[in-house]
């Protein structure tokens, strides 16, 4: 009996406590409202950091995409890039006009043209998994202050390109037919005055590789539409180099490689010669007649070391100076960024950019019109288990849509 009641005693006891603690935890609060300039050691905050809403000194701000449901779907569904939408856009019914996009993911599962490790042709599927959570807390992005998502555009995953793995001249043909019949569609939101050369409206295509070759038939694919295309490039190598050079050209199939394609293009004549740049590169060379064939190829160059001294602002403005107002085509190798970063791919090398500084790289091409992009060389098999390389192939590809989405491809039309 006495042990019930020192029991019940020790009970209250515990709850007056408790509810002291409450007071006096209610009573610093506000008196952290009513002084803004108190402040403990143990619960500091950022500057400019806002815990309640009603601490601001301004109104609330209301970004896009505020309040809605976040994280509760990362694992349902196929796996398309960052869950959006999938389409089978090469189908008859999607060719008929039923299916529009202004923006298409598009996998080009091919990596028959390596010279080191092979394993890109499932760059695609990776690249996808990689991007599970990509949107997982909304698909604002801070730094441009854009949410790509919500910009008018219509985004969709169309699948992969049907392409054989056993002859390297028909996948060749099969990525450029693929990619030029998704370029020839109407796009969803038609209200621009174009900047293609045959002055019509087109969609944008972001390619997944798939090793570096796969540019080759996409470059021929924008020709069809936009004739001679300035290119911003990001990779560790040139991919210029003349096929009896590189791989020594044993035969016409071996001439095209994922170090020869640049030399193809510039002889097809689909480069804007002078106004392209190549940036991180890092490569060694057969000789300094690399460097002079690769001036014949139409392209500058940002070796990756001059982020040391030219710095982020420094490589942005060099690349923005010389494609200036031409529409461009962005091509990036998941190389460019350095192997602790990204080691799965096919030619890795050291001394690299960050998947930081290429991000904002990215990021700084805002405002030019970028008629479509690609990113290549992602080598699944060789990551972490943590997916390292997938989640920056990912993430960048989401810095390249909102550059996208932010910059229409045209001028608007003026209202009568």
């Amino acid at each position: 009996m006495y042990a019930h009641r020192l029991s019940i005693l020790l009970g209250i006891a515990t709850l007056s406590a408790s509810l002291a603690a409450h007071e006096h935890a209610h009573d610093e609060l506000e008196d952290l409202e009513l002084d803004p300039h108190a402040h403990s050691h143990g619960d500091q905050l950022p500057l400019g950091y806002v815990r309640y809403p009603w601490q601001s000194p301004q109104t609330h701000v209301t970004y896009p995409g505020d309040d809605e449901v976040t994280a509760d779907s990362v694992f349902s569904g196929i796996t398309t890039f960052a869950h959006l939408p999938w389409q089978k856009c090469l189908s008859p019914a999607a060719a008929s006009g039923k299916s529009l996009f202004d923006i298409a993911i598009l996998g080009a599962p091919y990596d028959t043209s390596t010279s080191y490790r092979p394993g890109a042709r499932f760059g695609p599927s990776g690249i996808r998994a990689g991007s599970r959570r990509l949107f997982l807390y909304g698909s604002y992005n801070v730094p441009l202050k854009h949410n790509p998502l919500k910009a008018g555009v219509r985004v969709v995953d169309c699948g992969d390109i049907p392409v054989t793995p056993y002859d390297n001249t028909l996948a060749i043909k099969q990525i450029q037919d693929g990619h030029q019949d998704l370029l020839h569609r109407t796009p969803a939101t038609s209200t621009w005055m174009p900047v293609s050369k045959d002055g019509k409206e087109h969609p944008r295509i972001v390619t997944l590789g798939g090793d570096h070759t796969i540019v080759l038939p996409l470059l021929r694919s924008i020709n069809s539409a936009y004739g001679k295309i300035s290119v911003i490039h990001f990779d560790s190598h040139l991919d210029t180099w003349k096929p009896a050079v590189f791989g020594g050209a044993p035969s016409d199939r071996a001439a095209l490689n994922h170090g020869t394609y640049f030399y193809w293009a510039a002889q097809e004549g689909l480069i804007k010669n002078g106004s392209s740049i190549h940036g991180a590169i890092r490569t060694t060379l057969s000789g300094p007649a690399d460097y002079d064939n690769d001036d014949g190829a139409g392209f500058h160059r940002i070796e990756a070391r001059e982020i040391d001294t030219l710095g982020v602002d420094g490589i942005i403005k060099k690349i923005r100076d010389t494609v200036g107002a031409n529409p461009v085509y962005l091509s990036i190798d998941i190389d460019s960024i350095d192997p602790a970063f990204a080691p799965a791919t096919g030619t890795p090398e050291t001394g690299g950019w960050s998947t930081r500084e290429l991000r904002t790289i990215i990021r700084g091409l805002d405002g030019l019109f970028i008629v479509s992009a690609d990113l290549v060389e992602v080598a699944p098999a060789y990551d972490t288990n943590a997916e390292l390389t997938t989640m920056a192939a990912a993430d960048v590809l989401f810095e390249v849509l909102s550059v996208m989405t932010k910059t229409p491809l045209g001028k608007a039309v003026p209202k009568n």
